[in-house]
């Protein structure tokens, strides 16, 4: 495989240092202000601690999690720490390679996964990959985002910040202190790494200074269910099932009953998922947070994002956004030079106190097409709140999407077909389909955005005595996107490989190249919401329908930074079962929508004909 560098003589240069160089991207300037790669990596020291972290596993045993620590050996003090707290460094891999944890004949680690370790520790920082409890050297259960998950990570920023106790071991009682550190912590991850970063801020605990969640959760109801509709995400327990180490496998039935039985398949909200949701307890963050998000995500919703970044507006909490046109993707592998160096930027700033103006910088970064990024003033962009009525016209399943508002008795209907999706429902979007119901704009003749949440009221009947709806906007119009879909969700890996930073044999800091994975279509979903109408007056219980009944309930859609070309047009689709994001139920009803008393409030930069 070719390897890409600055040059061969420079290589030649530093090889003794073992650093590899890494080219600017065509069009990158690359960020030469704040720390430098001054310290080796190759000499650099790599230790475990085991934290304790205060909690007890079943059988009363207190639980340790392992911390495998690189910093560099020059300095003695006042380092700051950037940890990836995750639970897949021994069954899954991190990053688009899969790479797992490895450790040399005495335990001590070698490889740390992802490029964190190359890039920043010659520059300053510590990295420290920390085991959730149950996982790979930890030992514990996995709780799946609860008091044990979290623990694990926010125990080894009170270690770093002298507040527990570490061992040299994990079973023994040689104690070890972090007095090289200057207690300033950054956490970072994507997927569950990412969504501990955010359940540990929502702790508010001293030494964490900025988080950098990617594609990650903020509240697990919403990984699973939505507004009562079961998400197509499995259940909680399989996954703890996934990354539990095999003393967690034997040791933590307790634990999994738990999990089941807090996480009921009938879509209520229990205190089990109240005690999973971060964005509640947004007050408690003190860190600045810095997302990254695809708006296209089908494993960790977009709502995750949006309902967090609305949370921490509220609070007045410094933050950053870049949203692509991926699926659920590392920025490394859709803007690699771009982000490495905002992300220096952003660490240089919160952790070391530089004075690079990054929190001055605009706050969105968006991709409103292939590797074509924009930025703006702030998230959402100044958009209004735009409601919007749906009217019926001569043929049913087709209607109109603007002011027009319904005439008395209008009502629309489709039948839950739980084969279909919202690409089958998109596809011929003027033509009738008794599966859904589309509701069209007219044709634009300027651009318009939807930036933001969209908020959609539905009054319905079901035919049944359980029914749930589907909501899905769609930009009408030819364009490339992103084949978000597709294999790569977004991306093509290549064969070639460029190094980040600095490595050794055994972690070579060198990483495959990505493209753009792109697709033509002329109807490109942009935005959906789904619900399940039993529980249109309560998350916390699903009532049963009486066939006939209108009931009225009211959900968000995902958050998007969409815009719609000139010559396109913006439409409403509503549908039952969308086949491979929500499961189906027992029943296929046929559902009845007063439009009288249904509309969308859509957040538009621009307006609609």
């Amino acid at each position: 495989m070719k390897v890409t560098r600055l040059s061969s003589l420079l290589t030649v240069l530093v090889a003794g240092l073992g650093l590899l160089l890494v080219p600017a991207a065509a069009g990158a300037a690359p960020h030469d202000s704040g720390s430098q790669p001054t310290y080796s990596y190759a000499n650099a020291i790599r230790e475990t601690a085991w934290v304790d972290t205060g909690l007890k596993d079943p059988t009363g045993k207190a639980v340790r999690v392992a911390a495998d620590i690189i910093r560099p050996s020059e300095l003695s003090s006042g380092v700051p720490v950037i940890m990836d707290a995750s639970p897949y460094y021994s069954c899954c891999g991190r990053g688009n390679e899969s790479q797992l944890k490895t450790y040399d004949s005495a335990g001590k680690p070698v490889q740390f996964p992802l490029y964190y370790d190359n890039y920043f520790v010659p520059r300053g920082y510590a990295i420290v990959l920390v085991d959730l409890a149950g996982t790979n050297r930890s030992n514990g259960c996995v709780d799946i985002g609860g008091p044990s998950d979290i623990g694990s990570a926010k125990s080894v920023i009170d270690w770093l910040n002298g507040r527990k106790t570490a061992y040299t071991t994990a079973t023994g009682s040689t104690t070890v202190t972090a007095t090289w550190t200057s207690g300033s912590v950054g956490m970072i991850g994507k997927s569950w790494d990412g969504t501990i970063a955010n359940g540990v801020a929502a702790t508010g605990v001293a030494g964490l200074k900025t988080i950098v969640p990617i594609s990650a959760i903020s509240s697990w109801y919403d990984y699973y269910r939505a507004n009562g509709a079961d998400l197509t995400s499995g259940q909680p327990s399989g996954l703890s099932n996934l990354v539990e180490n095999s003393a967690a496998q034997s040791g933590c039935g307790s634990v999994q009953s738990a999990i089941d039985t807090g996480s009921p398949t009938n879509g209520n909200y229990t205190s089990w998922w109240d005690q999973r949701n971060y964005y509640a307890q947004a007050a408690n963050v003190h860190a600045s947070v810095f997302v990254a998000h695809g708006v296209e995500d089908d494993n960790v919703k977009p709502i995750n994002f949006g309902q967090w970044w609305d949370a921490l507006a509220a609070h007045g909490v410094e933050r950053k956004i870049w949203l692509s046109q991926t699926s659920h993707v590392d920025p490394f592998d859709y803007r690699r030079a771009q982000w490495v160096d905002t992300l220096h930027q952003w660490f240089d700033h919160y952790l070391m106190g530089i004075d690079n103006g990054i929190q001055n910088g605009p706050q969105l970064s968006v991709e409103r097409t292939p590797d074509n990024w924009v930025d703006a003033a702030s998230f959402p962009e100044a958009a209004t709140a735009t409601g919007l009525k749906l009217s019926a016209t001569n043929t049913n399943g087709l209607g109109k999407l603007g002011s027009t508002a319904p005439t008395a008795g209008s009502v629309e209907s489709f039948t839950d077909n739980p084969s279909l999706s919202e690409t089958n429902w998109a596809t011929s979007p003027d033509s009738a389909n008794s599966a859904r119901v589309v509701f069209s704009s007219g044709t634009l003749t300027a651009p318009v955005t939807v930036s933001g949440t969209s908020t959609i009221t539905v009054t319905a009947s079901s035919s049944a005595s359980s029914g749930q709806v589907s909501a899905v906007l769609v930009d009408l119009g030819p364009e490339t996107i992103r084949n978000w879909s597709g294999s790569g969700e977004g991306i093509t890996t290549l064969s070639t490989r460029t190094c980040f930073g600095s490595g050794t044999t055994g972690d070579t800091g060198c990483f495959l190249d990505t493209s753009a994975d792109t697709v033509s279509t002329n109807a490109s979903v942009i935005s959906r919401g789904w619900a399940d109408i039993g529980h249109y007056a309560s998350l916390n219980s699903k009532a049963t329908l009486t066939p006939g009944k209108a009931y009225t309930l009211t959900f968000k859609l995902a958050p998007t930074d969409h815009q719609v070309a000139a010559g396109h047009r913006l439409a409403l689709i509503v549908g039952g079962t969308d086949n491979g994001w929500i499961t189906a139920g027992s029943a296929k009803p046929k559902i009845t929508l007063d439009l009288t008393k249904t509309a969308i409030q859509i957040p538009l930069v621009g307006s609609l004909p």
